[in-house]
């Protein structure tokens, strides 16, 4: 059986830990200034910028699978199989809400 509460609590948590770290990087960005201000070499600056770009993108994503999650929760369809209509294993659930 799955802990309802309990799962809302941990989305909620990483939620606000992952909205914590895309925060702390979009910070850096406004702080380090435009790319071409962060130092002398403008590949190794492009290449910063891109890995940071994608690292955003992923946060953002992890962000959205979160927020589905917790609206799958509020729906009471939290732990169906969204393909298949079966219920989720609750140990998968434990260990990826």
């Amino acid at each position: 059986m799955i802990d309802l509460d309990m799962t809302r609590r941990r989305l909620l948590d990483e939620r606000a830990h992952l909205q914590h770290q895309l925060d702390e990087i979009e910070d850096e960005r406004v702080d380090d200034g435009p790319i071409e201000m962060l130092g002398g070499d403008a590949a190794a600056d492009t290449t910063i910028a891109t890995s940071e770009l994608n690292l955003r993108g992923g946060l953002r994503h992890s962000i959205g699978e979160v927020d589905a999650a917790l609206r799958r929760l509020d729906a009471g369809t939290y732990g169906i199989d969204e393909e298949s209509g079966e219920p989720i294993n609750p140990e998968r659930l434990d260990a990826i809400p």
